[in-house]
């Protein structure tokens, strides 16, 4: 069995639209681009849509914005609330940008942040929550919003593993201030690297095109609130306005999006199909659980988690899975308080035990999706497992 996380989606689409690039001699962010983010914000139902170089900087940039502009809270001591499971460059933003991580136990079966954990770590000095879409599944994002509002802290939204996952008829990452997304090779679409943000405020698409590129005021609209171009293109050439970083994307990027966002649905349906087949594999078993949707997840991957006699024995699992080629990850980076790196991060507990977290860090690992068959696989995954089970 070759049982892999995720697979090439390319195919002569994808390198005619690179070759088309390069017989332009334009390979930085350019016309194609520009054409990507449109019909990305349209295929989505955003106003504004702002492609980067990787979903890790489409964080950036959004946490930039919330930190620089007016309309978001200003307080002291300001902190984001977090979940404690999620990848490296949900965290890493919130602190280079001078806010307090504070991390809050996510759901067991749903591995993500839940409402009432929430209302719980609140503050005054919250200024934001940083709700992330794990491994395709929606957050509670309807009630999520109506804290936010309530309690008036923006909500943002990490959908970089989730692209195509939605909640009541409206797509993840369309629900707070800003969404990111990433096109990541083993994500749902494959732009080489590549992310964007979503954004229904113009305003905030304009500082998000700033920080994006240097922090200058090429890019932006002509009736910007951030600033007014003079319209003469050698003063408006070098003029800078924010602190800002180089997170443009390729050409090549954009050009590959646009095939790439024309195969979505498609592969969305392949990858719910697998889903059907991982649920039955794994749910209602006594040793393991799979990670429960809520809404529809657009399943990244197959969350599963070790339980009853199976519990404490991951590594065993996980060797066994690994000699019959199936390849395996954990839980994104487990509990990530307790990653090395935490004691370089101004950190807060909102939770008085992270018991579900710890839960996925030590039990915890996920398994592949993709957009082909992978039937025979997951069967065949399921019934390795349930042999070291019953041993």
């Amino acid at each position: 069995m070759n049982y892999k996380l995720s697979s090439d989606t390319w195919n002569e689409k994808e390198i005619q639209a690179i070759n088309d690039v390069i017989a332009t001699g334009r390979y930085t962010m350019g016309a194609k681009v520009k054409e990507f983010e449109n019909e990305f914000a349209k295929f989505f139902g955003s106003r504004n849509a702002v492609m980067t170089n990787s979903g890790s900087s489409a964080n950036l940039i959004t946490l930039a914005t919330l930190k620089y502009h007016p309309k978001f809270k200003k307080v002291k001591e300001p902190n984001v609330i977090v979940p404690a499971v999620s990848w490296s460059t949900t965290f890493f933003p919130v602190h280079q940008h001078g806010f307090k991580l504070k991390f809050i136990d996510v759901g067991r079966q749903s591995f993500n942040i839940e409402p009432e954990d929430i209302e719980q770590a609140i503050d005054d000095n919250t200024v934001a929550v940083f709700a992330v879409n794990l491994l395709g599944n929606p957050c509670r994002l309807d009630r999520i919003k109506e804290i936010c509002k309530e309690r008036g802290v923006a909500l943002l939204e990490d959908n970089c593993e989730s692209l195509g996952a939605n909640l009541r008829g409206k797509y993840c990452g369309t629900y707070g201030e800003m969404g990111t997304f990433s096109f990541f090779f083993s994500h749902h679409l494959q732009t080489m690297e590549g992310g964007m943000v979503l954004t229904d405020d113009d305003d905030l698409a304009d500082y998000l095109r700033s920080f994006r590129a240097h922090g200058w005021i090429r890019d932006l609209s002509e009736n910007s609130k951030l600033y007014q171009k003079s319209g003469d293109p050698f003063e408006d050439s070098f003029k800078f306005v924010l602190p800002g970083f180089c997170v443009r994307p390729l050409e090549m990027s954009g050009a590959v999006g646009l095939e790439q966002l024309k195969k979505w649905p498609d592969m969305y349906e392949m990858r719910r199909k697998n889903a059907d087949v991982a649920s039955k594999a794994f749910d209602f078993k006594s040793y393991i659980s799979i990670q429960r949707e809520y809404g529809y997840s657009s399943w990244f991957g197959f969350g599963l988690f070790l339980r009853n006699n199976l519990k404490g024995r991951r590594k065993e699992v996980i060797a066994e899975l690994q000699k019959n080629g199936v390849e395996c990850r954990p839980i994104v980076a487990g509990n990530f308080m307790k990653n090395p790196v935490i004691k370089y991060m101004d950190c807060i507990k909102g939770s008085k035990y992270y018991d579900n977290a710890d839960n996925l860090d030590q039990n915890g690992f996920f398994i592949g999706n993709d957009c082909v068959d992978l039937e025979k696989e997951i069967i065949a995954t399921s019934n390795i497992i349930e042999e070291i089970a019953n041993k």
